[in-house]
């Protein structure tokens, strides 16, 4: 028997957490196991080949994937391939994308057996069942949530190569208490944590072998302060062992949660070290409450400001365009709001509609209309008719090429002014309108194209132009985080691991 796990990752440098959880939990089928990882944008008859190239002859071969919204396109054309050329393997699905609405999504069709929800227990059990008999009758199956303490974590399956090239997925948690209907975690019925010294001891192993950029998973870091000041003081005695080698960590934080002892460790990293992802969504109260989230938005607003101000934590915060009863109006509102809170990046987002999330709930009240193509991108809805909704699309794509980019840190605050959303759209709509696109914008036309409107449209002097952008094109330009002055410089100590966006961000 050859049981084979695999997945297109999105990039080569995001390693799979799940594969390797499946493969740490396989028991006595882990000799006879493997991982093999692909890319999407790879050509599927190339996959099959190699997918092909694990069979042993005479021997039964499991091939188990993880299906998510990015690669369920290619992963069907892969099965489909499969079952053409060696229809007698048998294909296991497994991952978000196909744990719901599994009666109309032709890639469950395809395959033999799917497990729904976790597999680190279902998988090999139905596996042995292949192997072994009696044969699975039923072609869906609900994975089994063992107890947490039963579940064996997969970090020593990262190999060297993963350490050095990769980044590398960690969770002290699974699961999510809230339950905001455009979010999967809504169906959780809260969150469960793993053994906190366990957890420890295997980030300790990874740290010895060299790894030092690590992206919690966790729904909400700082759920339980408690935990998250344990894990805060890990990395914390490892930067003070050796700053010279710093580590880099990056979670997910719920933004209204910030007691003073979790401030008091936050402030103690130095500038390279700390990101966090803070999901507002909307700052839309009438909005909240009809995606069932909870959020104090006073209280995250604070917080998001003590964090640009007071700390080195460099933020991602997220926004998403396109919900239930967001106006074009009320989303550009929140969008000003957060600009003038500081943090170095605002995750642009656009409403997706994930299977099986409660979202679909407002179809017919708000009139949502999503792309039948993954990853189901909204199109329009009652507020937001399907020609505005592609202006934010346009919107989030230059803003990230421009904004958080960290390119033209100098630049941005002339190209907002007075009225971010405002200008920036007026920006977006003139750059789409002088190119027809919104990709492959290399960085010396992305910059003239800055420097055109800003003089043409904005009214603003050439010289005055020339010498803001070229500040920027020339790579000296760094995001000044909260109120720090404008001739204010500083040396940071930047992480090998920091990621390279992120350290375009840091003072200079």
């Amino acid at each position: 028997m050859t049981i084979l796990l695999t997945t297109l990752n999105a990039r080569y440098a995001h390693a799979s957490l799940g594969l390797r959880y499946l493969l740490a939990n396989m028991g006595e089928l882990q000799s006879q196991t493997q991982i093999h990882e692909f890319v999407i944008g790879a050509r599927s008859t190339d996959i099959v080949e190699k997918i092909l190239a694990y069979r042993q002859p005479d021997q039964k071969f499991i091939v188990g994937f993880g299906v998510y919204i990015w690669n369920i396109v290619e992963i069907t054309q892969v099965v489909a391939v499969l079952k053409r050329v060696a229809p007698e393997i048998v294909i296991v699905l497994g991952g978000p994308e196909v744990s719901h609405e599994t009666n109309d999504q032709e890639i469950i069709r395809l395959a033999d057996y799917v497990i729904t929800g976790w597999g680190d227990v279902s998988f090999p059990d139905l596996c042995q069942k292949i192997i072994e008999g009696p044969q699975p009758l039923m072609k869906v199956h609900a994975g089994l949530q063992p107890p947490m303490n039963e579940i064996k974590l997969p970090y020593a399956l990262y190999t060297d190569q993963d350490i050095r090239h990769r980044t590398l997925y960690v969770e002290a948690s699974r699961g999510c208490p809230f339950k905001c209907e455009f979010c999967l975690s809504a169906l959780d019925k809260t969150a469960w944590p793993f053994d906190i010294d366990a957890f420890l001891a295997e980030m300790e192993s990874l740290y010895q072998r060299g790894a030092r950029l690590f992206k919690f998973v966790d729904r909400t870091f700082n759920l339980n302060v408690k935990t998250s000041l344990k894990i805060m003081q890990f990395f914390l005695d490892k930067l003070a062992a050796a700053p010279h080698d710093p580590v880099f960590a990056h979670f997910e934080v719920v933004p209204d949660h910030l007691p003073d002892a979790l401030k008091e460790g936050i402030q103690k990293f130095p500038d390279g070290t700390l990101q966090f992802e803070i999901g507002i969504q909307s700052f839309n109260p009438e909005v909240q409450s009809l995606i069932s989230r909870k959020q104090n938005n006073d209280k995250a607003a604070e917080n998001i400001r003590w964090l640009c101000e007071q700390s080195h934590a460099h933020l991602h915060v997220d926004l998403i365009a396109g919900l239930p009863g967001e106006t074009m109006e009320s989303f550009a509102e929140g969008f000003n709001k957060l600009v003038a809170l500081g943090p170095h990046e605002i995750q642009f987002g656009i409403l997706k509609r994930l299977r099986g999330t409660p979202i679909i709930r407002h179809t017919e009240a708000f009139q949502l209309a999503f792309d039948p193509m993954p990853p189901y991108t909204i199109l329009a809805n009652k507020d937001v008719p399907f020609a505005a909704m592609q202006r934010l699309v346009r919107f989030a794509r230059y803003w990230d090429m421009v904004a958080n980019s960290g390119r033209f840190a100098n630049t941005l605050p002339v190209i907002l002014s007075e009225s971010p959303f405002e200008h920036f759209m007026a920006f977006s709509d003139w750059v789409y309108a002088n190119t027809d696109a919104t990709h492959r914008i290399a960085l010396d036309r992305l910059a003239g194209l800055v420097t055109t409107w800003l003089i043409e449209q904005r009214g603003i002097s050439k010289e005055a132009v020339m010498a803001l952008v070229s500040s920027d094109y020339a790579g000296n330009a760094k995001h000044k985080q909260g109120n720090s002055s404008a001739g204010e410089q500083k040396a940071p100590v930047v992480a090998k691991a920091t990621p390279q966006r992120q350290s375009r961000h840091l003072a200079a």
